[in-house]
C-alpha cells in the first residue's frame, strides 16, 4: 500500500437535522431529530442535543418520545436533503474529481494528486462548507479509506484527525477494535472473551486460527486489525444497481419489527430513483438481510416497478432463511437492465 497515497473523509455533521435548524434558527440548542408519522416512523437521524438523552437513528419515534418528551420531530426531506449535498459535493470538485460519494451525507476525496497536504487541504474545504452553506463537517485524513473513516469520527462535530504514515501502524495498534469496520457489540464481546480489545491484541491472532474461528470473517479481521485496505476512491460511473441500508444500534428480533424499517428504506428509495435516475429500467427488487452473525442473505425478484408489498415479500423470504436469527442490518434496492441491452432492444 502506498504511503503517499492523501484519503479524506468528509462526514457532515447531523447533516438533516443541522439544514432544519439552518433553515428554522428557533430550533437551535433544542432537542431535534427528522423522521416518520410517530404511529410507525423510526427517525432518520438526530442532532446533538438529542442524542444525550438516548435518541438516534433508526430509533422507533415513539421509543424517542418516551426518551426525551420535548423532542421535536420534523418531517424528513429528502429532496431538500439532496440539492444541499449536490452544493457541497460541487465544494469538494473544487479540490478533486476523484470523489465517492458514500451518502447524501459523506463521501471519500482522494487528493494524492496536490502537492498540499491533506489535512491543510481538509481543514479549507470544511472551511468553504462551513462559510457558504452554513453547515459543519468533520474529516479523517489517512492513506486508506478505512482508516480516513475511522479519524473522521475522532473530533466529532466540527473537527478533525489526520493519520500521517509515520503514526499509522501505532494509531492501529491501539484501536479498539469495536472501532474496526463490522465489529459490533457481540462480536467484540467473542473477540473480549479471546482477550482481544485492542487492533495490537487482534494481530497476536494468526490468519488460520481466526479463520477457524470466523470463517471468511476472520481472514477480513486480519487484514482490518493492521489497517490494510487498497481500496480505490471509486468515482461514480453508470449504475448498475441503487440501494439504501440500515445498521441497526440494536438488533431487530422479529419480522413484522422489520417492516417499519424496510418501508422507510422503500419510500427514500423510491425518490431517489424519481429524482437521479428517472430514464433507468428498474430489472429486479432486491432485499439485503445481515444476521447477528454476520451471515447475509439476498432476497431478489424480477419486476419492472418498485412495488412495496413484493420487498415485503422478499423481506419475509430472506428472513425465513435465517431460522429467525436477529438481524443487524437491513438493505433495499433495485437492479437496473444494462443500457445497452436496451438500446439493442430498441433497435430491433
Amino acid at each position: 500500500m502506498s504511503r503517499d497515497r492523501k484519503i479524506i473523509h468528509i462526514d457532515m455533521d447531523c447533516f438533516y437535522a443541522a439544514i432544519e435548524e439552518r433553515e428554522n434558527p428557533s430550533l437551535k440548542g433544542k432537542p431535534l431529530a427528522v423522521g416518520g408519522s410517530i404511529r410507525r416512523g423510526v427517525l432518520t437521524t438526530a442532532n446533538y442535543e438529542a442524542r444525550k438523552y438516548g435518541c438516534r437513528s433508526a430509533m422507533p419515534v415513539f421509543k424517542a418520545l418516551e426518551l426525551c418528551p420535548h423532542l421535536t420531530l420534523v418531517p424528513v426531506r429528502f429532496d431538500f436533503y439532496r440539492a444541499e449535498s449536490s452544493r457541497i459535493r460541487a465544494i469538494f470538485g473544487r479540490f478533486t474529481d476523484v470523489i465517492e460519494p458514500l451518502s447524501l451525507d459523506e463521501a471519500y476525496l482522494d487528493v494524492s494528486h496536490l502537492e498540499t497536504k491533506g489535512a491543510a487541504i481538509a481543514r479549507e474545504i470544511r472551511a468553504q462548507i462551513r462559510e457558504e452553506r452554513g453547515l459543519t463537517a468533520s474529516a479523517g485524513i489517512a492513506r486508506n479509506k478505512l482508516v480516513a473513516k475511522i479519524a473522521s469520527e475522532w473530533n466529532k462535530p466540527d473537527g478533525q484527525h489526520e493519520v500521517t504514515p509515520e503514526e499509522f501502524d501505532a494509531f492501529i495498534a491501539a484501536l479498539p477494535v469495536g472501532k474496526l469496520w463490522g465489529v459490533g457489540k457481540k462480536m467484540a464481546g467473542k473477540l473480549a472473551s479471546l482477550g482481544v480489545a485492542t487492533c495490537a491484541d487482534l494481530q497476536k491472532i494468526d490468519k488460520i486460527e481466526l479463520a477457524k474461528r470466523f470463517g471468511k470473517w476472520g481472514l477480513e479481521l486480519w487484514d482490518l486489525a493492521r489497517g490494510i485496505d487498497d481500496r480505490p476512491v471509486e468515482t461514480e460511473r453508470i449504475r448498475k444497481s441503487v440501494s439504501s441500508e440500515n445498521t441497526f444500534s440494536e438488533n431487530i428480533e422479529t419480522l413484522p419489527a422489520l417492516i417499519p424499517h424496510l418501508r422507510g428504506l422503500v419510500e427514500g428509495l423510491a425518490e431517489e430513483l424519481a429524482e437521479r435516475y428517472p430514464d433507468r429500467t428498474i430489472r429486479s427488487l432486491v432485499v439485503k438481510l445481515k444476521f447477528a452473525d454476520f451471515e447475509q442473505t439476498t432476497a431478489e425478484r424480477a419486476w419492472h416497478v418498485l412495488e412495496p408489498a413484493i420487498y415485503e415479500e422478499l423481506a419475509a423470504e430472506a428472513w425465513r432463511r435465517g431460522n429467525n436469527r436477529p438481524v443487524r442490518l437491513l438493505g433495499a434496492g433495485v437492479r437496473f437492465e444494462d443500457p445497452k441491452d436496451q438500446e439493442q432492444m430498441e433497435l430491433l
